[in-house]
């Protein structure tokens, strides 16, 4: 283990986005629980990951056989609550493998494959993502099992809108009226017009996807839900320098590598867009080119 209790390494990113955001108390937790899931899982702990994700202190580690693992120690919070189940449903297939996992009031301990040599998929350029995201999805995306505890897009979506509209009554000139509410009404709307419901990654980018021995690019991190396909071809057009320069063409490149929609997938886009922008206003732009074109 890194250190003792008052040692303990928190990596930058992770540090900061608890500062900002309030979770310095939970900071705190993590040493009792490294040590809890380190004594349990009989566990040598390295140093964390630098500069580390926003929401989970991440470690490689070694386990009772020497086998190289890592461990994530994460903030529990919504959209990531059946991580574990998500791993487990995908069972290794395109996803990093699930070896353990306990929860905690305030965290959640996943054990985990480790990828070597866990280049991200940001180190291609953005027309090879084009390429490898996709043949992912296309695997990721299975019915869910019988009994599923995920949560439906709708739920997701819902929640989502009803927080964007809780933004623009405090400030009201952060994205215009009417664009608001065509862009939220599609938000609702179309998780319930979905002509197929599978599970989805909801949060799939290039920064989370690692290279790896076992298969050459697997999945880490992902949120969990089930609904519309269509969605989960999002977070990768978001992460896009190019989204800005052509959304409409760039959107139907990729519904034509998924075999989804183009139409449809537009039409998403516009309306996670329209969420997105009081935090990125750059995004309004977009919306409205695709609400013109």
């Amino acid at each position: 283990m890194p250190g003792d209790d008052r040692r303990l390494r928190i990596p930058r990113h992770l540090k900061e986005a608890a500062q900002r955001e309030g979770r310095t108390a939970w900071l705190g937790t993590l040493p009792g629980t490294l040590r809890q899931v380190a004594e349990t899982w009989s566990l040598t702990v390295q140093e964390p990951f630098q500069p580390g994700g926003q929401s989970a202190w991440v470690a490689p580690v070694r386990d009772a056989t020497g086998s190289e693992l890592v461990l994530k120690l994460a903030w529990r919070h919504p959209e990531a609550q059946h991580e574990a189940a998500g791993l487990q449903a995908w069972g290794g297939q395109g996803t990093v493998r699930l070896c353990a996992a306990e929860e905690f009031p305030e965290t959640t301990a996943l054990l985990l494959e480790r990828c070597r040599p866990g280049t991200p998929l940001t180190a291609l350029p953005e027309t090879e993502q084009d390429v490898v995201l996709p043949g992912l999805l296309r695997r990721l995306w299975i019915s869910p099992p019988p009994g599923y505890v995920f949560r439906t897009l709708q739920v997701m979506c819902d929640q989502w809108a009803e927080e964007f509209e809780a933004k623009l009554a405090a400030e009201p000139g952060l994205v215009d009226p009417g664009l608001a509410r065509e862009g939220m009404a599609l938000f609702r709307a179309l998780p319930a017009t979905a002509d197929r419901e599978m599970l989805l990654v909801t949060d799939l980018h290039a920064g989370n996807v690692l290279a790896a021995e076992r298969e050459p690019w697997l999945v880490v991190d992902p949120k969990p839900y089930v609904g519309d396909p269509t969605y989960d071809a999002l977070q990768h057009l978001l992460n896009c320098d190019r989204l800005l320069a052509d959304p409409a063409g760039l959107a139907g490149r990729l519904a034509g590598m998924l075999e989804l929609d183009a139409e449809r997938l537009r039409r998403w886009l516009f309306a996670r867009c329209v969420q997105e922008a009081p935090a990125d206003p750059a995004l309004l732009d977009v919306a409205r080119r695709l609400a013109t074109g």
